[in-house]
Formats: structure tokens, sequence, C-alpha cells
């Protein structure tokens, strides 16, 4: 596959690829029969020494051997690709019957002998010689000496047009080759953009040498060394995915991969000389540094195989570059003292590409050879094919004319403000298109004057929010001033846990949610001190029309000979008369596609008896007319652009235009500083309204869970209070348990010796809270304060949303999928299950747990702060 070269040079060993193998296949006979078959013998006879020529040609293509001159070899495969473009576009080759189907060309795969594909077109017979070709350049690269400076400029050469060929394959027949499921990788457009990549390299390298030879400076050298880097790196990048990876022998990936470490290592050390002379020694010695990483990783990680040759000239290289980094570091020690960076802050080393792919077009022309070149399939049908070219030349040349025209005097008009300055003096002055958008977007969301309205629903939602936490409180005192008041009463008999207890987590929850609510409100208050402060920034925004706040252009006030209306005049009657002109042109392109929709000239070019050429000459002055017209309109307009440039000096100079444009210009930033505002405080109420919404629904529902465990509690206050009466008129205990065994569904009891188990959702500390279940009867708690553990039920207040006014947005968002309350609750355990982190935290924020409180630092604005707190 790879054939290496023999230099002195230890780094110079350089691959080369070998050719395609084909199988025999007989073009002269199914080409003839087609000839005869769909024109005659006659025109099969006259075309017999292209036949011949064609088969002699593929038959020296099959016979490929080591004696063949390399040079004729290149010369055979190009002519015969020249052959083959003429061939296609005269013989339909494809298995429909209609065609030469009876032609089948089959080619194994370059790199993988054993694979091969075999398609009835022409097109993998195409990429096939394109590949040969390409490969022949290559081999030819390797036959000269590259140990001289004539021997590698030469060497670069073959390399390049080896490049070239494969570019050529890679852009033109590639895909038509790897259409359908008999193909092979080596022509594919991926392993063609590789091989060309390589043999640049290759070109470059010998590039490199000869300008070491030469005596180059170390940047010179640095630069072309390292784009021989960057060639073998593109190269190992294709063959490190697919469909290469696994396709090329491990030597080619172990030659690619080292070649790329040596030459990226070579540009580091010669890009480390020219920092010693510098005396730029920090950055000298992490090139040093880079070089010697870049080595040793290739040596570790690239597969066995490579060549000796490369192994040592690494290992060379390696010794000076740590030669030259012992030394930079003595001295950066002793003289210079200066901090070495880091490999990953340097900049990239530079390059600078000598060689790029041979274009091959002009190699490859068929349209100069006249193989087949008698055999016409229509006369009629090319005659007419060429003659629409002719008219579409025409009509395309004309239709850029006119655009360039209308394009001009578009930019004419526009450097001289025109005619916005007419507009203006009119009292019909237009703000920008951009801008004319925002401030219309404003309008419509209801302007600075609406701000009021949603400050207000700020305090409203406010206000509710405080309601809702007021009453939620309330019914968790009344219930605890409840239980205060009966423990009184009965004293130790009085034996179900403290409401305090139980309620804790609740109360902890509205307390934060009260403490957020205050910093909620010194937030509102920034928001409307912000309104107050900006609203006469903003008030030009509830203009309407919005042009109506635009400076305009007035007559001046003393005028020595009273021509303004003169001049404007003049100015727009020039006006009117450029807009005429470019309504001509209009209706010339039209006309010019009209007539081209109606020329049918095909049944004159059946009947014609006479040149082609003369019909043609005839038929195309038709549209003589038409392009002269186009050439005076663009006459007519450059001479009235000349005269409006005058005119429009004098007008300006009247009006004092400059002293407008600066009028308007500081208008425009004027709305655009509004526009901004009032897009920054309307960000900053919608995310507060939204903060407050959800807010609102966070204490509905812990309003719920405190009204479910008051309905609970009294529901438990009232059985106990029938207990402790009976125990007090005098029951027997017997009675007392034989009652409650004849009634476990409706009694609770309370043991008093072991303390309930406690779950592992449940703090560490405090009594076990009994498990309530509004939707169950009171029984159920005894049940399950004395017979299981309570159900595994999320803990309330587990994940809420973040606190107010901080992060990315001041308001927590709503919670994706959140539930309302399950059937039970356990409420000693956090008291809302589900709710995705606190909206507050009063007491101060927990590490990992609760974000910063506002406005508690200098700087109120967190990185990454969305608009709510800009002042």
């Amino acid at each position: 596959m790879a054939a290496p070269a023999s230099s002195s040079s230890a780094t110079n060993i350089m691959l080369a690829i070998y050719e395609k193998k084909t199988v025999a296949v007989d073009l002269y006979r199914p080409l003839r029969n087609y000839i005869v078959f769909n024109y005659s013998e006659r025109e099969a006879q006259n075309l017999e020494d292209d036949l011949e020529t064609l088969k002699e040609m593929r038959n020296n293509i099959e016979r490929s051997s080591a004696a063949d001159s390399l040079p004729a070899r290149r010369d055979l495969l190009q002519n015969y690709f020249k052959a083959l473009t003429a061939v296609e576009s005269r013989f339909p080759i494809s298995p429909d019957k209609d065609h030469v189907n009876s032609v089948t060309f089959t080619w194994h795969d370059a790199f993988k002998n054993k694979n091969k594909a075999s398609q009835q077109n022409i097109h993998l017979e195409k990429a096939a010689i394109l590949f040969n070709l390409g490969a022949v350049h290559s081999q030819i690269g390797l036959t000269f000496d590259r140990s001289t400076v004539e021997g590698r400029r030469q060497a670069s050469h073959s390399f390049i047009a080896a490049a070239g060929a494969f570019a050529f394959l890679r852009d033109n027949a590639a895909t038509k080759a790897s259409i359908g499921s008999s193909t092979t990788v080596d022509v594919s457009v991926e392993c063609a953009g590789m091989l060309e990549r390589l043999m640049l390299a290759q070109a470059q390298e010998c590039v490199f040498e000869n300008t070491i030879a030469k005596g180059s400076t170390p940047g010179v050298c640095s630069k072309i060394s390292r784009q021989v880097g960057l060639y073998y790196e593109e190269a190992l990048a294709a063959l490190n995915i697919a469909p290469l990876t696994q396709h090329f022998d491990k030597t080619w990936l172990s030659h690619v991969q080292l070649k790329a470490a040596l030459f990226y290592a070579e540009a580091c050390y010669r890009y480390s000389l020219e920092l010693h002379e510098k005396e730029e020694i920090a950055e000298e010695i992490a090139r040093l540094k880079s070089g010697i990483g870049a080595l040793t990783d290739a040596k570790k990680s690239s597969p066995k195989g490579a060549a000796q040759q490369i192994l040592d000239a690494i290992n060379k290289l390696e010794t000076n570059l740590n030669r030259n980094l012992e030394r930079a570091m003595k001295e950066n020690d002793r003289v210079y003292l200066m901090r070495v960076p880091q490999a990953s802050s340097l900049q990239p080393l530079p390059a600078f590409a000598m060689v790029k792919p041979l274009n091959m077009t002009e190699v490859l022309d068929a349209s100069k050879d006249k193989m087949f070149a008698s055999l016409v399939p229509d006369s009629s049908a090319k005659a007419l094919s060429r003659y629409t070219e002719m008219v579409d030349d025409i009509i395309r040349t004309q239709a850029e004319k006119l655009q360039q025209g209308s394009e001009l005097a578009r930019v004419s008009l526009k450097e001289m403000n025109l005619p916005d300055s007419i507009l203006a003096l009119e009292g019909h002055s237009v703000l920008p298109t951009a801008l004319w958008e925002d401030v219309e977007a404003v309008q419509i969301s209801g302007g600075p004057a609406g701000l009021e309205s949603e400050l207000q629903q700020l305090r409203d939602l406010k206000r509710v929010n405080h309601e809702l936490l007021v009453q939620t409180e309330e019914l968790l005192q009344k219930e605890s001033a409840e239980d205060a008041q009966f423990r009184t009463q009965f004293g130790t008999r009085w034996t179900r846990p403290q409401s305090t207890t139980l309620t804790k987590n609740l109360q902890d929850r509205l307390n934060r949610f009260a403490g957020n609510l205050k910093q909620a409100a010194e937030s509102d208050v920034k928001i409307e001190r912000s309104v107050r402060e900006n609203m006469a920034l903003m008030s030009i925004l509830d203009r309407r029309p919005i042009e109506s706040a635009l400076p305009t252009l007035a007559k001046p006030i003393m005028s020595l000979d009273a021509n303004e209306d003169a001049v404007v005049g003049t100015l727009k009657q020039s006006l009117r008369q450029l807009e005429t002109l470019g309504a001509q042109r209009a209706g010339l392109e039209d006309m010019l596609k009209d007539m081209k929709r109606k020329d049918d000239i095909l049944p004159k070019l059946m009947t014609s008896t006479g040149s082609y050429e003369d019909l043609f000459r005839k038929e195309i002055a038709k549209y003589n007319h038409i392009c002269e017209e186009i050439s005076q309109n663009l006459q007519a307009q450059e001479q009235l652009l000349i005269h409006i440039q005058g005119q429009n000096r004098q007008f300006a100079g009247t009006f004092n235009i400059e002293d407008y444009k600066a009028a308007c210009e500081k208008c425009y930033k004027h709305i655009e500083a509004a526009v901004a505002k009032y897009r920054e405080i309307k960000e900053n109420i919608n995310e507060g309204l939204k903060f407050y919404v959800t807010l609102q629904d966070a204490i509905t529902s812990v309003k719920q869970q405190c009204s479910d465990f008051v309905m609970t509690r009294s529901m438990q206050c009232r059985e106990m209070i029938e207990d402790v009466q009976r125990q007090m008129s005098g029951l027997s205990f017997q009675d007392g348990k034989n009652s409650g065994n004849n009634n476990n569904n409706n009694n609770y009891s309370y043991p008093a010796a072991a303390p309930p188990q406690r779950t592992s959702s449940q703090p560490e500390s405090g009594p076990q809270p009994p498990y309530y279940h509004h939707q169950q009867p009171p029984p159920a708690y005894a049940q399950a304060q004395h017979h299981q553990p309570p159900p595994q039920q999320p803990p309330y207040g587990q994940q809420q949303p973040p606190p107010p006014y901080h992060g990315g947005s001041p308001y927590p968002p709503p919670q994706q999928g959140q539930q309302p309350p399950g059937s039970g609750y356990e409420y000693g355990q956090p008291a809302y299950p589900g709710w995705q982190g606190s909206y507050y935290n009063a007491r101060g924020p927990q590490p990992g747990t609760f974000p910063r409180p506002p406005y508690t630092v200098s700087n109120p604005y967190p990185p990454n702060q969305s608009g709510y707190y800009k002042q």
C-alpha cells in the first residue's frame, strides 16, 4: 500500500499510493453495436479508429506493470480519462435495454485488494482512473533524489499534482461512484480527501527541507513546518473516523500520527529559537515543553510499525528540545526570573501554506479532444441548445446591468439622504425601520403610561399574599390556643402531642414566606422608584405617531434671495425623473423575458439548409433594440444623478441639513434609550407578577395543609375529651380497654411509655408526629400510631423553589409536574411536599440550599442578574 522512499535524510521518508487493479472489459463491440443500431453502419466505420484507440487504451490500463514508465503511465491515464468524458456524453452505459447494457466495470480496492466493486455505468471507471492518476503522481514523487534542492522541488510538484488528482476525484467523481451497493472505500469522498491532505503534507515537507537548506530564518521555518503538521493532522483525523477507520494498515496510522507530532515539535523548536533571540525566555520555555510533550504523547499512543527513520528523527529532535529547554530554564532562573505561561494560554503557532492542489480542470479538459467528434445524436436539438445558451447569455447580461443600475440609484440617494430630507421638509419624517418596529412593540404593550396599572397589579398581588399568610397563621394560632386550653384544663390526662411540636415546620415555612414577602416589597419599591425617575425619559414613547417627536426641517428664518421653493421644486422634479427611469428599467426587463418566452426557432432549424451561424445571427438581432434602450436608460440615469448631487448640495446649504441630521441622531438615541429602559422595567414587572402568582399557589397549598391539620386535630380533641371525661367519671380501666377494643375504628390511643418509631424521612429529634389522612375517619390515626409506620410521604419542604429576586430570574419558575397534596400529611415533616426549593429564607442563607438574599451587599445585581434590579 505504501512505498517508502530511500533517502539519506532521516526525516524524509514518505508514502506513495499503489494503483487500483481492474478486470478486463470489452468496450469495442458494445459501443460499435450502439452506433450501428442508433446511427448507421457507415457511421460506425467512420469511427473505427476512435473505437480502436479506446480499446487499446483500456487494454493498456489493464496491463500495468512495474516496468512501465511512470510518466507514460500518467499520460495514458490522462488521455483515457478524456476519452471516457467523450464516451459519457455520447454512449449511455447502464442496464437499460436501449443503452449500452453489456458493459460492466470492475475495480479492486487499492488498500484491501479482496474488496471489489462492479457497476454498469461509467462513474466507477472515471473515479478509478482519477485515483490511479493520483497514485502514479505520488509514485513519481518518490523517484526524485530528495537529498538535493532540485530533487525536492520536483518531488514537491509531483505531490502537488497527486493532491490535485485526488481533489478532482473528491469533487467530481467520488459521489457518483459511491452510489449503489457495489462500491469501495478507496474512491469515497472521505478517502480522496484524506489522500489529498497527505500529498499536500509531503509536498509542504519538501518545501520545508529546502527552506532549511537555504538557511531561512527560524521564524519562516517554523511557519512552514507548522503547516506540514497541520496537513498531517487533517489526514490523521480522517483516518480515525468512518469509513476509513479500520480500513488502513496500522503502519499508515502510525506514520501519519508520528509525522504530525514531529512537525509540530519542529515548529515549536524553530519558533523557540526566534524567541530566544528576542529574549522572550518564558514563552520559549513553554514552547519547548509543548513540543516535548507532543513527541512523548505520540510515541506512547501511536500504533507499532512506524519506520525507524521517523523514530530516529523524533529522538534527535527531542534531544535538541531538551537541551535548549535546560539552557532556557537556567537563564530564566539566574537572570530573567519570568513566570512561564501555561501551554493552554499560548497562541496557536503561525503557519504558512506554500503548496495547494494542482487544478486538474485544464489538464483533463476534453473539449478539444477530437474523439467521436462527428457523432452528434441530434443536430437540430444541439443547435437549439446552443441558440438557447446565446439568448440566456444576453438576458443574463442585460438583467445584471439593470440590477446594477437600480442598486446604484438606491445607494446614491441614501448617501444624499434623499428623499427623506424632502419628506422631513413636508412634515413626514420617518424613523429607521428597526427603531420604528421597536417603538410599535412598546406602544402595543401599553407604553410607559400603562406601567402604573401593572404596578398596581403588583401591589394587589402582594396584598393578597399577605392576607393569605395572615389567615394561615391565624388557623394555626387558634388551634394551638385550644390545645393549650385543654392541656391546662385536663393536665396530665391530656396526652396528645402539643400543637407547637407538630406545626413547627409549617410555622417555619410561614416565617420564611413572610420574610421574603418583605424582601419582595423592597424590590417592588425599587421598581416604582425606577419608573418615577425614568418616566421623563420614556414619555416620548407615548407620542402617537412617534414621528411627531422627531425634529422638523423648516425653511430658514431669513433668506436673501427667497429661492427656497425653487430649490426644492427642482430637486423634486429630478427625483421624479429618476423614479421614471427606474420604472422604465423594470419594463425593459419584462420585455426581455417575454421575448425569450415567445422565441421558438425550432421549426426554422429543422427546415434550414444553410449555416446555423447565419440563422443565429439573424434571430439574435431582434434583441438588439432592447439592449440599446437599456444602455440609453443607464446613461440617462448617470447624468441625472450628477445633476441631483449638485441640486442636493444647494438644498443642504439652504436648509442647514447638517444640523437637522444631528438633531435626528440625538432623537434616535433618546428613543433607543427609552425603549431599552422600558423593556428593562417591563421585564422586572413581569418577573414580579410571575413571582407573586407562584407564591400565592404555594401559600394556598400550605393553608390547605393547615386546614386539614386543624380539622383532624379537632376530631381528635372531641374523642379525647370523651375519653378523659369517662376516666374522670370513675369508669374502670378494664372497661375502658374493652370499649377501646370493641370500637378500635372510632378511638385513638396514645401509649405513654415507648415513643413512636421514627421513619428515615423524619427529623432526628422531636416527637413522632401522627399520620393524618383527611379522607379517612379518625381511627386511622390510632391504627397508624400503634400498628404500622407512617407511609413514605414526601417530606414537606424537601425541595422548594429558590427565593425571589435572586440569580438569573428574581422569581421561581413554575414547577413541572407539581401535584396537589396527597391524601395524608406528616405534619411533623417539612410542610410542603414536592415543592422545589424555598421561596424565602428569612433567617439567612444556608450554604448549598438557599441563594443569598437580595440587597445584602453593596452591589445589588449579581452576575447574570435579570432585569428586575436594573436601574
